[in-house]
């Protein structure tokens, strides 16, 4: 648990602004010579024991974008937006990559600033009402970034400009956003005493279960050899959601997980993954095929049993052999060598177990953490195999946009470096609605009420705090 202080300071010192001062007006000579946009910041260290998440989310206005990632080793919570970068499409990841490798030549700055965001399920997901404000693939520079990691932490200050603002302007503006950061903890759960929420499934729990004997009929027929499919259910909250107490709660009960926050005016997107999609340091990156999933269990040795028994189930094995080969198949083309472990092992977090699989890779060629991103989604694990076949098959049978879930969401910063978790356990929030979701992955074994009944312990990292 983080140690809070209210004596701790979030701010910059004299000499930072003062280096930051001197690059904006760098940037803005230089983006009126090129005639483009340009990148300046700054970093300088904080406290570590700042609850940042909390720092960000108290300071938020409401026309704000604002994200939170938090892992054990790794904390980052940003605020506003210098830029944003967005596409669609079949080519949605390289052209973010672009884009990004763009601001960051030339730019003014210290190692601090990231590209933070993410991307829909499919190409051109996210089209339904309550999806907008998050496009298909989406990135943003923000103005105000908090990060932490091990021991140290950091903040960063970033503009971009195109050359028409003064330097004076921008720099009252960023000082006003930093003034509004203080160190203060996460809200309470403030409940309705009187009206409860209430909760319902999107369609009917049959119509799953329908989709699923469908989609093994299409297993069975040797159309594909796996398939994902996912359900919503809806909270219907008496009163606006406020997604910080969510997110606190979340961050308590999983810390083991990536707990996300994406926030826009018009929403949050929020969730606790166990799953990487893909790391970047340098020439290596790093994955993990994760399929096959069982429940907790609060007695010691029925937990040690549950996890036995997936571990020894052919058809949970068989689910995970699916999305371990395509990820070494993915891969290879760009890296000098594979190596994925021998057999899976457990991952056990609060309320459910998975099957996994670490794989590393040694790239051959500069590949950047977003691109690669774009060649590992969807895995198996979310989508299905053979991949083409899957992501049709998917929205005829789900009947839902799954939006940015499934999807995944991280960060890159400007080396192209960087880290993107798979979006799952998670729920989109537009004011006193909660939209849920979660899937199962289908294979030729597959029984419908397994998978329906499966779906409602995946369900369970959220719905308690929702309802």
């Amino acid at each position: 648990m983080t140690v809070r202080s209210d004596a701790a300071r979030i701010g910059l010192s004299q000499a930072a602004w003062t280096r930051l001062e001197e690059r904006l007006e760098h940037a803005i000579a230089r983006a009126r010579r090129e005639r483009r946009r340009v990148l300046a910041s700054v970093s300088e260290a904080v406290p570590a024991e700042l609850d940042l998440p909390a720092a960000v989310l108290a300071a938020r206005q409401p026309g704000d974008r604002y994200f939170c990632l938090e892992q054990p080793d790794r904390v980052l919570a940003t605020l506003g937006h210098a830029a944003l970068v967005e596409a669609d499409g079949e080519q949605r990841f390289a052209r973010v990559a672009a884009a990004c490798r763009e601001l960051a030549r030339g730019a003014f700055a210290d190692e601090g600033p990231v590209w933070v965001g993410g991307f829909s399920f499919a190409q051109d997901g996210g089209s339904s009402p309550e999806w907008a404000s998050l496009a298909p693939a989406q990135m943003l520079m923000p103005e105000i970034a908090l990060s932490r990691r091990g021991d140290a932490a950091q903040l960063t200050v970033a503009a971009v400009l195109d050359g028409d603002e003064s330097a004076e302007a921008v720099l009252d503006r960023l000082r006003a956003r930093v003034d509004s950061l203080e160190p203060v903890p996460m809200p309470l759960f403030d409940p309705d005493p009187l009206v409860s929420p209430r909760v319902a499934s999107a369609t009917p729990p049959s119509h799953f279960e329908s989709a699923v004997a469908r989609g093994v009929e299409r297993i069975q027929a040797g159309e594909l050899d796996k398939l994902v499919l996912a359900r919503e259910v809806r909270v219907h909250a008496p009163a606006e959601i406020d997604p910080a107490p969510v997110y606190d709660a979340l961050r308590a009960a999983f810390p083991a997980c990536y707990c996300y926050l994406v926030g826009t005016p018009e929403l949050a997107f929020i969730g606790a993954s166990p799953e990487l999609l893909v790391r970047r340091e340098g020439a290596r990156a790093q994955t993990v095929a994760l399929a096959g999933t069982t429940r907790r269990s609060a007695d010691p040795s029925v937990d040690d049993l549950l996890g036995e028994q997936l571990l020894q189930s052919d058809k949970q094995r068989e689910e995970q052999a699916i999305v371990t080969r395509r990820i070494e198949r993915t891969l290879r083309p760009v890296s000098v060598w594979v190596a994925a472990a021998d057999a899976p092992v457990l991952v056990k977090v609060q309320n459910v177990q998975h099957l996994a699989t670490p794989i590393r890779a040694q790239l051959a060629e500069p590949v950047s953490c977003v691109e690669l991103a774009g060649r590992l989604h969807p895995t198996p694990a979310v989508g299905g195999e053979p991949r083409e076949v899957a992501v049709k098959l998917i929205p005829a049978l789900e009947g839902l946009d799954r939006g940015w879930y499934a999807g995944t969401v991280g960060w890159t910063d400007l080396s192209e470096d960087g880290e993107f978790c798979v979006a799952i356990r998670c729920a989109l929030i537009r004011g006193r609605v909660a939209h849920l979701y979660a899937g199962n992955g289908i294979v030729r074994d597959s029984v419908p009420a397994d998978e329906l009944a499966e779906t409602e312990v995946k369900l369970q990292a959220l719905l308690p705090l929702l309802s």
